[in-house]
């Protein structure tokens, strides 16, 4: 069925919300997981992105419709449906979760200004909140829609300077195709692979989306809601495939260049970059890892502030709402641990909070009540139970795996 100018034209401008929400899905902790990968075992972990990617697009596509349909944001919904002592110990998990994305994106941002200017981890890392807060006050006193715009621009970048250096080094096609088998290599890949599950599939990326879905259109009128959730259903598969393209690039990237080269961070990597690909590839490798960092951490404060308003009915100013989740990653810092090793620790960390986020999900878009609108599909929901099984499945087998050895 082909869709005439003027419907497409309509839907495009529906267009936006799954593209800030898919920032999350390039964080620097992506970077992280996704080089160390590559580098470390080359194509082997290509398989755990596809997945992850595919997975990925149908819960924000869930969590788009329940923002849609019923006018309100995930927390507020899982509130609504449980008592207090429920709805406190979920927002804290919640805070926990929020915290662990801060840290992977402001250490992001301080390692791109490290690479690009020489600055110190804990200068980079002020900065990078100091921008971020400000991208957050443009949210907060222009619209939405701006805010849209220029995270939509920082994620064009992002896009660019990852896939820049696949133009001078191409994967190896045969060895690519070799990587969509799962399969793992001991204790160290199982991590990786957790790692870059909880990377691709964000859970504050789940909290958010239906809030900005909720925030640019509001609730369902009756009269547009199946063609809207068709608007919907196009901005989520488009800014997936922008997502997905730009991890499984770092990754081949990674993969066709890094591999068996001495690289234990994302400064290593960018060195072995300039080293192999020239200096310019590695600017943009840098200027899309600053990017990435401002964006998302943008986006990460915008989460935080859903949660605790859906979950505890509260708002809070946002600078105090910047600092309670920046101090930790600045101490971190501070102390001198290594950041790529707490990018990936964090994204380790983000992968155990996914079940909280997809366990409610689900149930509130299997609710025919919730949805009378546009009921869910049985073999949706069989699906999205699906994910919840293999993400759990992922983290009790990092258990195991850590525990016991290989």
């Amino acid at each position: 069925m082909t869709i005439s100018a003027p419907r497409l034209l309509e839907r495009t401008r529906l267009l936006g919300p799954a593209f800030v929400a898919a920032v999350a899905y390039v964080d620097p902790g992506n970077v992280a997981t996704n080089t160390a990968a590559g580098a470390g075992y080359g194509y082997l972990l290509l398989w755990v992105l596809v997945a992850a990617t595919v997975m990925a697009g149908l819960v924000q596509y869930l969590s788009a419709k329940a923002g849609w349909l019923t006018g309100e944001s995930l927390p507020t919904l899982v509130a609504a449906r449980n008592r207090r002592s429920v709805r406190l110990a979920y927002w804290a998990q919640a805070e926990l979760v929020a915290l662990a994305t801060d840290l992977a994106e402001i250490v992001g941002g301080a390692v791109a200004l490290g690479l690009l200017f020489g600055l110190p981890l804990v200068l980079g890392a002020v900065i990078t909140t100091t921008v971020s807060t400000v991208l957050l006050v443009i949210q907060n006193r222009r619209s939405q829609r701006t805010f849209e715009r220029v995270i939509t621009g920082l994620l064009a970048i992002v896009f660019i300077g990852f896939l820049a250096g696949l133009v001078i080094s191409p994967p190896d096609p045969a060895a690519a195709v070799r990587g969509l088998v799962p399969r793992l290599e001991g204790v160290d890949s199982a991590l990786l692979a957790v790692g870059m599950l909880g990377a691709t599939i964000m859970p504050h990326a789940v909290y958010l989306h239906s809030a900005l879905v909720r925030d640019r259109h509001g609730k369902a009128d009756p009269d547009c809601a199946v063609g809207t959730l068709r608007a919907i259903r196009l901005d989520v598969v488009s800014a997936m495939l922008v997502a997905g393209t730009v991890n499984i690039g770092m990754l081949l990237l990674a993969a066709s260049t890094l591999f068996g080269l001495p690289v234990d961070g994302l400064e290593q990597a960018h060195a072995a970059v300039e080293a192999t690909l020239g200096p310019v590839v590695a600017t943009m490798f840098a200027l899309a890892l600053l990017a990435s960092g401002l964006a998302s951490t943008s986006v990460g404060g915008y989460a935080g502030a859903v949660i605790m308003d859906g979950l505890l009915h509260r708002r809070i100013p946002l600078l105090a709402r910047r600092l309670i989740t920046a101090v930790p990653a600045l101490l971190l810092l501070a102390a001198g641990l290594d950041p790529t090793w707490l990018l990936i620790v964090s994204q380790v960390a983000l992968s155990f909070g996914i079940p909280f986020a997809l366990v409610p999900l689900v149930r509130i878009v299997a609710d025919k009540t919730l949805m009378a609108l546009a009921p869910t599909r049985r073999p949706t929901v069989v699906l999205a139970w699906l994910v919840v099984a293999v993400v759990t499945t992922f983290n009790a087998a990092l258990i195991v795996l850590l525990l016991f050895g290989r």
